[in-house]
């Protein structure tokens, strides 16, 4: 790839002119972007994923910052609007459409539909649900997540292989609620073995198809 910045060129040395190359191909469609999903488009920008999709229609709030990739100036703002600017401070060279939506059933078929991977990063169960439904029969890479409130063990976040095409990170019944506040340390963890099942799953097999 032509005109790379130099964040790119110092990570083609770290993992290989090829490995970024593949990388580079894909586009992630991230379904909400909360603690999970900011935090997995970090993980991802920095291991040399340059092709987004960012869906989420909510704002950010103090109370999601002791777990999510925004700042004390950037209360009230558009989350996917935001992280978009924050992603971009990591690598400018980031081509990153952002959907300033709620997801329902009536438009989640289009959402993803360009996208070779996608991250469910929901909080509530309906919604994890109705992604991992309408995709699950695709050739799409899903990654979800399921159990990772409080402050437990934190080597209970396993990596559930479901399918060949869908994964989830998480213990599977630590959901969040007032005795298991979601926090930062078991939030980080879950989103970052997210993007590295896509890391994973990119490098190990050949260019994706085009969409």
């Amino acid at each position: 790839m032509q005109n790379r910045n130099l964040f790119e060129k110092a990570l083609e040395i770290a993992i290989g002119e090829e490995n970024l190359e593949k990388i580079q191909q894909i586009t992630v469609g991230i379904a909400g972007a909360g603690g999970l999903g900011s935090n997995c488009a970090v993980n991802l920008v920095r291991s040399g994923f340059v092709n987004f999709i960012l869906a989420d229609f909510d704002v950010i709030e103090y109370s999601n910052l002791n777990r999510q990739f925004y700042f004390y100036n950037q209360i009230g703002k558009s989350k996917v609007e935001t992280l978009r600017d924050n992603l971009l401070k990591i690598n400018p060279n980031l081509q990153i459409k952002i959907l300033l939506q709620k997801i329902e059933e009536n438009n989640i078929a289009s959402m993803f539909e360009k996208c070779h991977i996608i991250v469910e990063a929901f909080d509530q169960a309906k919604y994890k649900k109705m992604i991992v439904e309408e995709y699950i029969q695709s050739d799409k890479f899903i990654v979800s997540a399921s159990g990772i409130a409080g402050w437990a063990d934190s080597d209970n976040i396993k990596t559930h292989k479901i399918k060949e095409n869908l994964y989830v990170v998480g213990d599977l019944s630590s959901e969040v609620g007032a005795d298991l506040p979601p926090c930062a340390p078991r939030v980080s963890i879950a989103a970052a073995k997210q993007a590295n099942l896509i890391l994973q799953h990119v490098l190990a097999n050949p260019l994706m198809p085009k969409l």
